[in-house]
């Protein structure tokens, strides 16, 4: 789990998949009534939910105080009502403002769900279908298999079933890269079989995106208004960034250090908007929330959603004959709960500062949403899967925050074979700087540069705007830099190696740039 191409989307989505889990019901047909395949092993009595709502302010306000996170939103649906919607804490801003149901939170990875509703409302209107092919849509777009080309659809992408590598294009993103240049660069990129492997792609499913996008005639951020956020009346939710920023009511992101959270970054996550970079309110939530409840409403046809909120690929295959599996939807985690009924969820996750959760239980009618401005420790989640004991089981089955909260301290490890590591007092010495300097071409990374700053010390620049990597000698021709970035957690440090030639490197590996590292680069 630990690399440096891991971000928090694929940490919160792989991690928690084994406890998402619900069932659909269309119509209030008593338990007597369902088929087999639609009944539960425990019932709710009546006032069950009311109670899990009553509960819900003692639960936050605890949940809120271990993890010290600063603000926290919080909305409930039933009946197709809003039945709680209350803000916990601090936006962050410098006037130390109130959260309010109408605070406005980046949603991360929430917004493959809401996303995913905008596509169903394409396929509703016939713009599209799930198996729509991209080869038709997004001719430009390819993957490294011709084969996998001609077949692959926008529901292949949405599930995560393409082939592509857990997390593709994201260490693109973190350099600077646009997102026209990260989805021609996946073409790139080995694939793993055809539609039998699961891996989390942020940029996968933005490119499915994309195609619907073309196929509508309109850029995504306006199709998402125009086919949800405008039907539903979600007046504080858009697809853009410069919305969130210019919104007075906003939460600031606040990312974890040794001494708590801290507001120190801004994410901006136009690149991969589709997948990440949605920004709404609790109380915005709770309208998509009801519309999902309700199969659609008026705004999205049943069969048009079904296939979203169905499984579609396996997201998490069982250890043990007792085990759960875990699915993927398209948009959604869709699993089973102890309870017997199917849930419809997701996490989304940025380690600069944000946290996000819905769980929706359509055979009860309910759901909630949990929204929070600091990075993830498990605090959204806890908050949701308490609220989900109360009203499926009549109590809180477990301490939930001290099961979720180790899960996700690992994910603040350190990146690096020399991270945390003194550095060597028998060094060898570092080979002369002109060995070193001048530019070094990768296909997928482009081409990077080696040079000595005004000070004299020899720099790394990546990427297009030519971000800047301080080199230290470490042993030899290796040397290291400090990483610290939505991909990599504090106290992250890459190995940069140079080697070939007598008088000049002739290759060049930098350690922290993929999964499986290090990146290759030749001099040009």
């Amino acid at each position: 789990m630990i690399t440096f191409r891991l971000s928090c989307h694929r940490f919160v989505a792989s991690a928690l998949l084994a406890s998402a889990s619900l069932t659909f019901l269309s119509s209030p047909l008593f338990a007597e009534e369902l088929p087999p395949s639609r009944s539960s092993g425990i019932s709710v009595p009546e006032g069950q939910i009311e109670e899990a709502v009553a509960a819900l302010d003692s639960i936050i306000v605890d949940i809120k105080a271990r993890s010290g996170i600063p603000g926290i939103a919080v909305a409930v649906v039933h009946g197709d009502k809003t039945i709680y919607a209350k803000g916990f804490g601090v936006r962050g801003d410098k006037n130390s403002l109130p959260i309010t149901p109408d605070t406005v939170f980046q949603l991360a990875s929430l917004s493959k769900a809401v996303g995913a509703t905008a596509v169903a409302r394409q396929v509703s209107k016939g713009v599209v279908s799930w198996d729509s092919r991209m080869k038709d849509l997004l001719p430009w777009f390819a993957l490294s298999d011709t084969a996998v080309r001609d077949k692959l659809t926008i529901g292949d992408l949405y599930s995560h079933r393409s082939g592509l590598p857990d997390h593709a294009g994201d260490e693109l993103e973190v350099l600077g890269f646009d997102r026209q240049t990260i989805l021609e660069r996946l073409r790139l990129l080995p694939l793993s079989p055809f539609r039998i492997s699961y891996a989390y792609t942020n940029f996968g499913l933005t490119a499915a995106a994309e195609a619907v996008a073309e196929a509508s005639g309109v850029p995504w951020s306006d199709l998402t208004e125009e086919a949800v956020f405008k039907p539903l009346g979600m007046t504080h939710t858009s697809s853009r960034y410069k919305d969130f920023v210019a919104r007075e009511n906003r939460a600031i992101p606040h990312a974890i250090t040794d001494d708590g959270f801290a507001p120190l970054y801004n994410r901006q996550p136009d690149a991969q908007s589709p997948a990440g970079g949605v920004s709404s309110s609790v109380n915005d939530m709770a309208k998509w929330m009801n519309m999902v409840l309700a199969n659609g409403g008026d705004l999205i046809r049943p069969e048009a959603l079904q296939p979203a909120i169905s499984p579609q690929s396996f997201s998490k295959r069982p250890n043990s004959p007792d085990e759960r599996a875990s699915f993927y939807g398209y948009g959604f985690i869709v699993g089973t709960d102890p309870s017997g009924r199917v849930i419809l969820s997701h996490s989304g996750a940025f380690i600069l500062g944000s946290a996000t959760h819905f769980t929706m239980i359509p055979s009860l009618d309910v759901g909630i949403v949990v929204l929070s401005n600091a990075s993830p420790v498990g605090a959204v989640e806890s908050i949701g899967s308490s609220f989900t004991d109360i009203v499926q089981t009549g109590a809180i089955r477990r301490d939930w925050f001290s099961g979720y909260e180790p899960l996700f301290a690992a994910f603040y490890k350190p990146l690096g074979q020399t991270a945390g590591k003194p550095f060597p007092k028998a060094a060898a010495a570092m080979p002369p700087a002109s060995y070193c300097i001048g530019r070094y071409s990768h296909p997928y990374f482009g081409t990077v540069e080696v040079r000595e700053d005004v000070s004299g010390e020899l720099v790394l620049l990546a990427g297009p705007e030519q971000q800047v990597f301080h080199l230290e000698a470490w042993d030899g021709a290796m040397m290291v830099f400090d990483v610290d970035n939505e991909n990599a957690p504090k106290d992250s440090r890459s190995g940069v190696r140079f080697s070939g030639g007598d008088d000049q490197a002739e290759i060049l590996e930098v350690e922290l740039l993929v999964y499986d590292g290090p990146a290759r680069f030749e001099r040009i």
